[in-house]
């Protein structure tokens, strides 16, 4: 089943569904700053770029029970989460695996 790509816009609220969901959890959240190597002040201010969004959805998708998890959270498929980092910059580079 071929699934079409969200709006930019539906992307990056995707995005920051999955930023808040990461927030929620403290450890999750920690883990998340120290791969991006910021503090959550920084988060804030970067909050609404696309480009960051699409950092924060790489992070969660490195592993499938954190997809699985945030899906269920946000009440959408998982094969979302994926086509919302497709539709943001840089994530249309080709998979190659």
């Amino acid at each position: 089943m071929r699934h079409t790509l969200p709006s930019p816009d539906n992307a990056a609220l995707t995005g920051i569904r999955a930023l808040t969901f990461l927030a929620e959890d403290e450890d999750l959240f920690g883990a998340f700053l120290g791969q991006a190597g910021t503090d959550a002040d920084d988060v804030r201010a970067r909050a609404a770029d696309p480009g960051f969004l699409g950092f924060v959805l790489d992070f969660l998708l490195q592993d499938d029970a954190q997809v699985l998890a945030f899906a269920r959270a946000a009440g959408m498929a998982p094969e979302e989460v994926a086509l919302a980092r497709r539709a943001l910059p840089g994530g249309d580079t080709p998979e190659w695996t």
